[in-house]
């Protein structure tokens, strides 16, 4: 398995791009890919040029995440001005406008059925599902508190909820929070099951393998990869290699590779039969917020976004 290089766009943001996610082709358009940025904007992107379709505005501060809808024809942003803005993809109509507390929207996630969406809210130490049908909030996925604290402990800042995804058949819900804490949830239920042990600083980015419902991989600050059997509770393995933080991590659609971004300025790929990273590719100046693998068939592609302002495309094969 190799990356090669195929497009790279300087400042296709006036300020950092934290965010990237393809959104599905549909009957009238093939698949884009859509960035957001600390400048406020979503943008769309043709592949394999980069070529800019559009510009999305509507938040009044930087935009920390992206998702798309599995139909391809809308999708979402999170923005630290605490509000979700859900928009058809081809008019930037306004589909919904969800609202959170301060600091309770970070990532955001529609399940693999398009029904849902779950939110990582951040200071709540939860994760919200809206239902995608009438934009109510349906669950609060709370964590628990760990064992003999009070509410008045500091504890409930350390769960600080940064990251969530789900299983590829929607049945479960998994959350990375600050101090390092793996939660899974039963979606059907909204019921807390278990954590994963393993990492001690924050968990920023998580994403479960779409061939192996129950293998979840998560990235951490503290430089390591940890794959997990998230119904087992058990760590499978960890692979390391990156110099920095690990701010993002995605899996093939073949469920053979990883790929992260990290502090260190690089994107790593890493073959997850082997254990072990088999490139580091050094297209960005700057930390690497998001890593993105087009779902779905060949030919293969990753994007990766940065605090330098580019986008870069590589042929994944």
């Amino acid at each position: 398995m190799k990356l090669a290089g195929l497009k790279s766009i300087e400042d296709a943001h006036d300020e950092s791009v934290w965010a990237v996610t393809w959104v599905p082709a549909t009957e009238s358009r093939p698949s884009l890919l859509l960035t957001g940025s600390l400048d406020e904007t979503v943008r769309l992107w043709q592949p394999d040029e980069l070529v800019n379709r559009g510009k999305m505005t509507g938040h009044c501060l930087g935009v920390a995440s992206v998702a798309a809808h599995p139909s391809g024809r809308i999708a979402a942003s999170a923005s630290l001005d605490s509000f979700v803005r859900v928009f058809d993809v081809d008019t930037n109509n306004t589909v919904a406008s969800l609202e959170a507390p301060p600091s309770e929207v970070w990532q955001l996630r529609f399940n693999p059925q398009g029904t849902m969406l779950a939110v990582a809210g951040g200071g709540s130490a939860s994760v919200k599902v809206w239902d995608t049908a009438t934009w109510d909030i349906v669950a609060t996925l709370s964590i628990p508190r760990p064992e003999g604290t009070k509410p008045t402990d500091k504890s409930s800042s350390k769960k600080f909820v940064l990251s969530v995804a789900w299983s590829p058949d929607g049945r479960r819900i998994a959350c990375g929070s600050m101090d390092g804490t793996v939660s899974v949830f039963d979606a059907d239920r909204a019921k807390f099951l278990h954590h994963l042990e393993g990492h001690f600083m924050p968990v920023r980015s998580l994403v479960f393998s779409p061939v192996e419902p129950r293998l979840l991989f998560t990235g951490s600050d503290d430089t390591h990869v940890h794959m997990y059997d998230a119904e087992g509770k058990t760590l499978v393995g960890a692979m390391s290699g990156h110099a920095g933080w690990v701010l993002s991590v995605d899996v093939s659609s073949d469920g053979a590779a990883v790929a992260t971004g990290s502090s260190d300025r690089t994107v790593r790929l890493w073959d997850i039969s082997m254990r072990g990273a088999v490139q580091t590719m050094s297209n960005h100046t700057d930390q690497v917020w998001g890593v993105a693998f087009r779902p779905g068939g060949m030919p293969g592609r990753l994007a990766s976004v940065s605090d330098d302002k580019s986008i870069s495309l590589y042929d994944y094969s």
